[in-house]
């Protein structure tokens, strides 16, 4: 099993990926992660949007201490 690493840290991981993913381009994405489940909300454009920060997260599942991706988002009206 691998070294567990702090929920700050991938909070911190999670979001500069969604930051930086050109899709997504959103600053209204909460990222929160607690004992090691990473929880997705906000509003956004599209459900294209909503599928590409999900992946994004999953990949952040991968490789970091993920257990979990649950996805609260909504797109906006």
């Amino acid at each position: 099993m691998g070294v567990k690493i702090d929920d700050s840290v991938i909070t911190t991981k999670v979001k500069a990926a969604l930051l930086s993913d050109p899709i997504i381009k959103s600053f209204d994405i909460s990222v929160v992660t607690r004992d090691g489940e990473v929880q997705l909300s906000g509003f956004v454009e599209n459900q294209t949007q909503i599928d590409r920060a999900n992946e994004v997260a999953q990949k952040a599942q991968k490789v970091e201490s993920v257990k979990n991706v649950l996805n609260k988002m909504s797109i906006k009206q």
